[in-house]
């Protein structure tokens, strides 16, 4: 027993350092975004703001564009996040509720997409999104978010459905349900914390997203939150602390929504994983 109470010590002291490891950039970068110009200049790693200036916000908000970038962000994100659930419900629906000659073949085909580095398709996407004239637009955005969203959403929704006795769905069919009343009225409302974790997973990658963004958006008509840091230190590069505070911007709605809805992801990662 005491050996395991030494050990069961050990481990949660080598967790709380990682832990801070983890938390200490947050802590960083925040309190970077309080402090005034001039604070830079003075040696030492942590600095206490003194008084805090919550002024640097304000001119990041208001001379950094964000409302107009965070707008373009949230549209990109709803869009993705609501297609990314209607393919991930459906498509899981026919690969594991319904048979058919191929389905495995083309559900490991699905898989795969899990396998290639998104951004090893900058290039090809480019010259596709030029010949298509969609580049510049919120759809050169939302098509390759949801294109490498929807396999590992697949690959967790079809693990959940398989706990779904087909008992159920054929009296619902029985009952004159189709195939999309089945899957919106019934498959969706039993799956619940396996969208609910697809949904916020999703919006975490593409709120974040920054490589593809800074490809193929050229215009700030479209441009997202994550390029308000670079426009914004390109024009005001002298203004350390402000520069600081939209990285914080960009930062928080991620943060809020993970801190908030942790659990959440945590739940449907793990039903989808132990009950597949």
């Amino acid at each position: 027993m005491k050996q395991k109470k030494v050990y069961t010590r050990i481990v949660f002291i080598v967790f709380i350092i990682i832990a801070l490891f983890q938390v200490y950039p947050l802590i960083y970068l925040f309190d970077f975004s309080l402090l005034q110009n001039n604070d830079f200049y003075v040696s030492g790693i942590f600095k206490i703001p003194d008084p805090p200036q919550w002024i640097n916000y304000a001119k990041a908000w208001i001379t950094g564009n964000v409302p107009k970038f965070m707008f373009n962000s949230l549209v990109v994100c709803v869009v993705s996040i609501a297609a990314t659930l209607f393919l991930v419900l459906t498509m899981s629906y026919i690969f594991v509720k319904m048979e058919w000659r191929g389905r495995k073949f083309f559900f490991w085909m699905m898989l795969l997409g899990m396998m290639i580095p998104p951004h090893t398709t900058l290039i090809a996407n480019y010259s596709l999104y030029e010949t298509m004239g969609i580049r510049d637009t919120y759809f050169s955005m939302i098509i390759p978010y949801i294109a490498f969203n929807v396999p590992f959403g697949l690959f967790l929704m079809a693990g959940y459905l398989k706990t779904i006795p087909t008992s159920m769905i054929e009296s619902a069919q029985i009952d004159g349900c189709g195939v999309f009343k089945t899957i919106f009225a019934i498959i969706g409302p039993l799956t619940k914390p396996a969208l609910s974790s697809i949904g916020i997973t999703t919006f975490i990658n593409c709120w974040n997203e920054y490589v593809m963004a800074s490809t193929f958006l050229s215009k700030d008509t479209y441009k997202t939150l994550p390029l308000s840091i670079t426009k914004f230190t390109s024009e005001h590069g002298a203004d350390l602390a402000a520069q600081f505070a939209v990285m914080a911007i960009v930062a928080i709605p991620a943060i809020l929504i993970y801190f908030l809805f942790s659990e959440k992801i945590t739940e449907g990662i793990m039903a989808g994983a132990v009950k597949g």
